[in-house]
């Protein structure tokens, strides 16, 4: 009986640190609110999916005192943009997306977590003066070097494949999902045979067109190269158009300068080279004149305006979209 008093000061000595605790730690939640990530694709509007190209250098902001400092997209269109502690979900916000050679776009929507998928119009490329016509530009192909003696390489193979998805579509637990089993996925896959006594070399996957940030390499049955290579692609956003592309090899003494075809869609074209491709070049017909370009490190064309994304293991996407004043047969 003497031992009761005891017993219940130390159940309230108990239940006041827990409730000390608790109060600490609904503090510290409040006092330091987590930041939210607003993330997001941003590709060319067109109505042929295999054709919405990544843009970069779109520049992001979100206005009205929602974060201070603008982002750019990266070359695969993709952006992150934090914006300040105290925004919360379910708030309205504006988006603006501005770049020089594309309508600007204002997307007012309620703050979620949502994956944001933009798609911006190309301004329209004024009329060209009958002292300066338009220039064509044709029969480009890209030529580089390898360090490599051990076979020929008797041309490349390359092929174009579609993952079909619609994003923001929650998984449910549905397999395929997205990596962290939120939004429902797609899987898609491509194939390339390269022949009896020829074997595929420097193999690789690239997303050229739609939102490429959501999307992942499934399977890696291409590195390591053979007679037959085939590509899988995870895919939780809308529809993303992949490029599989290789060089065929023939066991035999060969040269070290090789030839690469780049695939064009509307004004830009793009190509993708093994990681350690060296002397990149593109020869093209430009009025009727075949002309050979440097690349160099600047990837400068006075036609085109070039970026380069490097990849580790998967070599390197190179882009380049046409100067006013040009065009492609």
């Amino acid at each position: 009986m003497m031992d009761q008093p005891r017993h219940k000061t130390a159940i309230w000595i108990a239940g006041a640190v827990l409730c000390a605790m608790i109060a600490v730690l609904l503090f510290l939640r409040f006092r330091h609110p987590k930041a939210l990530t607003i993330s997001g694709a941003i590709t060319v509007e067109n109505a042929n999916s295999g054709k919405e190209l990544p843009i970069a250098d779109v520049m992001v902001a979100a206005p009205h005192g929602f974060a201070d400092v603008p982002v750019k997209s990266d070359t695969s269109g993709f952006f992150s943009l934090q914006l300040h502690p105290e925004i919360r979900r379910g708030r309205m916000i504006t988006l603006r997306f501005r770049h020089p050679n594309y309508q600007p776009l204002d997307l007012q929507q309620p703050l979620t977590d949502k994956l944001w998928i933009v798609r911006l119009k190309p301004i329209a490329e004024k009329a060209s003066n009958d002292d300066q016509p338009t220039t064509a530009i044709g029969n480009i192909q890209v030529m580089y070097s390898l360090n490599t003696l051990t076979a020929v390489n008797v041309g490349s193979a390359v092929k174009t494949f579609q993952v079909e998805n619609a994003g923001n579509v929650p998984c449910l637990g549905r397999e395929p999902c997205s990596p962290d089993h939120r939004w429902k996925a797609s899987l898609g896959s491509a194939s390339l045979d390269a022949g009896t006594g020829n074997e595929f070399r420097n193999a690789r996957v690239s997303c050229i067109a739609g939102p490429c940030p959501f999307t992942k390499i499934e399977s890696d049955d291409f590195s390591k190269g053979g007679q037959t290579i085939t590509a899988t692609v995870r895919n939780w956003s809308d529809t993303t158009t992949y490029l599989l592309e290789a060089e065929v090899f023939h066991p035999m003494p060969s040269q070290m300068n090789h030839t690469a075809y780049p695939i064009i869609f509307g004004r830009a074209l793009s190509f993708t080279l093994p990681s350690a491709a060296e002397g990149v070049s593109i020869e093209a017909d430009v009025a009727g004149e075949t002309i050979v370009f440097p690349l160099g490190p600047a990837l400068h064309l006075n036609w085109a305006d070039c970026s380069l994304t490097r990849k580790p293991d998967q070599g390197r996407v190179y882009r380049c979209e046409l100067k006013p004043g040009y065009r492609f047969p």
